[in-house]
């Protein structure tokens, strides 16, 4: 082999995905490449002429546009193209010119379609489609969570212990000791299914010792009254992190499994533990045991390690957001306790609302807080607003020190603007809906997305219910939400250390939230709305999204795959600069960025680019159905 030969294969042997290649093969690529160099502004193949190579970027850079004249891509050392035509009719499809004098290596039209016949891996990596590729690089991803994505199910170790709701504590003490168990399950008669038992309630040592021993209550005291009724239950097919999110959520150690509305056994804080390793559980049962606001601040370097060690275990990003959001939640509901603590019981009843990322369960550990209160209709501003002035500050002064930074629109509850009673919210969110303006609909991007943390948490289920009912099917209003979900648009990619936008210009950094989820959250919440969806996460959105057929086939997975992969790369880069001891941001560095992530990245920025062309076509005032 001559010495330029030589050279060609060791440049092919360092760079995908010729490194997936045998040697021999290799050889007999390096020996067929033809080596061609081009000026800076030389045009390297035109739209529609014949495709007879595939091109490899030996050096220099080039320039892939669209047939319109948009640019597509710029690539680099290792970059290649032309794959596009050689598999499809033989034409070029995206002109090519060079950005910088370029060395190209041209490899024969027949030796490219013979490596990608022959060479799964090889064929894997030149795939032709974005959207393909980033689903491949998902799928490795959910195969590497198997642990994670185990059901319920496998977790119950024994049939149901139950007892019907008419025994006495005594039997219920010599059951749980007969049958070695630490919870029991409390069973209803159906009066319309006989044979289907309803289930009334659990009971747990805890129990017995804090409402029957400690009380001093006679043994023959019914179950009934020593059982938790409102039990939060689990089917056997949920995952185990649903399960786990579960238990924080509602701050609970045992979760009964059903399975066709019957008993199927009993999961333990210990059984998800097996599974769990990440202490998101002890930390939300850290929280709520803190007396004080002081001792709460105190938890935030555990919170941090929590989010540091589910990002490296490699939990999905639906898994983190909910863990980072069941945290935050506990934190506003222990300092709701404590602010009521100090300040006497509410003069009227009211439901404090978590807005945004902490709705939405999409948290990161980079968050503001978006919050607000829902008044009983009989507030009297009078007599009633010092005091949810007062605990409003006393939340919100209590997030910021646990590193919840306040809010800089002031979407607050110390705002008296967002402190009102529910009829007055129903009637500010039709507003929002059948008069939109610029700044309600910037609101509505915020308000819409509202979770019940606290009280009479059945209001906001009302007002969720109320946005659904009357924004289906509002040709205007939907298209209103889809002009301001294109505000924000995803670059092109990455070009040596700069990030690219699509008009060519370059960019040092990205803010990864403001350029990447928050646009994709912002789509995926109109097609929520345009089909009445009152799912709050964006992956549960996009199920309902999908079940709906509202978008072409495959493109509701494209969105999920985008969100998962541009939503870890913002966690892992988080988690990173925590464990550097650097104070986390949404800033992403491209000379922070493998490869791997830069290609992946691109991909999901074209798939969000292409859904937000999709998103202005099909929301037109007067078009949707």
């Amino acid at each position: 082999m001559q010495v330029e030969q030589l050279e060609i294969l060791d440049f092919l042997r360092a760079h995908p995905p010729f490194d997936e290649l045998p040697e021999e093969v290799l050889q007999r690529v390096a020996a067929a490449v033809d080596v061609r160099y081009y000026k800076a502004g030389e045009q390297i193949v035109e739209f529609g002429q014949v495709a007879e190579f595939w091109h490899v970027v030996r050096s220099g850079a080039v320039e892939v546009f669209r047939r319109n004249g948009a640019l597509y891509n710029r690539l680099t050392a290792g970059g290649y193209f032309g794959e596009f035509g050689l598999l499809r009719n033989g034409r070029v499809r995206f002109p090519v010119a060079a950005l910088e004098d370029t060395l190209l290596y041209l490899i024969p039209r027949e030796l490219f379609a013979e490596l990608f016949d022959q060479h799964e891996r090889f064929a894997d990596l030149v795939e032709v489609e974005d959207r393909t590729r980033l689903r491949q690089v998902m799928s490795r991803r959910e195969d590497a969570n198997d642990p994670l994505s185990a059901t319920v199910a496998t977790l119950v170790g024994r049939p149901a212990v139950t007892l019907a709701s008419t025994a006495s504590a005594r039997e219920l003490a010599q059951r749980m000791s007969e049958e070695g168990v630490s919870s029991l399950l409390v069973l209803d008669a159906n009066p319309d299914v006989p044979e289907l038992p309803l289930l009334a309630g659990i009971v747990t040592d805890r129990d017995l010792r804090t409402r029957l021993v400690a009380p001093g209550l006679p043994y023959d005291t019914p179950v009934a009254e020593v059982m938790s009724r409102g039990v939060v239950a689990v089917n056997h097919n949920q995952l185990v992190f649903e399960a786990m999110l579960a238990m924080l959520r509602h701050n609970v150690h045992h979760l009964p499994v059903l399975k066709n509305q019957r008993p199927l056994g009993v999961i333990a804080l210990s059984d998800i533990i097996r599974y769990e390793s990440r202490n998101s559980l002890f930390v939300v049962g850290s929280i709520f045991r803190q007396p004080s606001v002081d001792e709460l601040v105190a938890l935030v370097p555990e919170v941090r390690a929590c989010f540091v060690r589910m990002v490296g275990e490699d939990a999905s990003s639906h898994m983190v957001g909910s863990a980072m959001a069941a945290i935050g939640r506990s934190f506003k509901q222990r300092l709701l306790e404590l602010a009521e603590a100090e300040l006497g019981p509410p003069p009227v009843p009211y439901c404090f609302l978590a807005l945004g990322s902490m709705a939405r369960q999409e948290q990161m550990i980079v968050t503001d807080q978006d919050n607000a209160l829902v008044l009983d209709n009989r507030f009297d501003p009078g007599q009633h607003d010092a005091y949810f002035k007062a605990l409003a500050a006393f939340v919100c002064d209590g997030l910021a020190r646990c590193g919840y930074t306040y809010c800089s629109g002031g979407v607050m509850a110390t705002n008296a603007r967002w402190r009102q009673p529910l009829r007055v919210w129903e009637r500010t969110f039709s507003d929002w809906i059948e008069r939109p303006t610029p700044e309600s609909l910037l609101d509505a991007g915020i308000f819409f997305d509202l979770d019940g943390v606290w009280g009479r948490i059945e209001w906001a289920v009302r007002l969720r219910e109320l946005i659904a009912r009357k924004a289906r099917g509002d040709s205007r209003f939907l298209a209103c939400m889809a002009r301001n979900a294109l505000l924000r648009t995803p670059p092109l990619g990455f070009f040596k250390d700069f990030v690219v936008e699509s008009d060519g210009r370059h960019t040092r950094a990205i803010n990864i939230k403001r350029r990447g989820t928050a646009p994709l959250a912002d789509l995926v919440r109109v097609h929520a709305l345009a089909i009445g969806s009152q799912a709050l996460n964006s992956f549960e959105r996009l199920k309902d999204i999908i079940d709906a057929a509202i978008l072409p086939l495959g493109r509701g997975q494209d969105l999920y795959d985008a969100l998962e992969f541009i939503s870890m790369v913002r966690a892992r880069h988080q988690a990173e600069d925590l464990a550097a001891g650097v104070e986390p941001d949404n800033g992403i560095d491209p000379e922070n960025l493998s490869e791997f992530e830069r290609k992946s990245l691109r991909d999901a920025f074209l798939i969000l680019g292409n859904a937000q062309k999709f998103v202005k076509y099909r929301y037109q005032p007067g078009r949707v159905g």
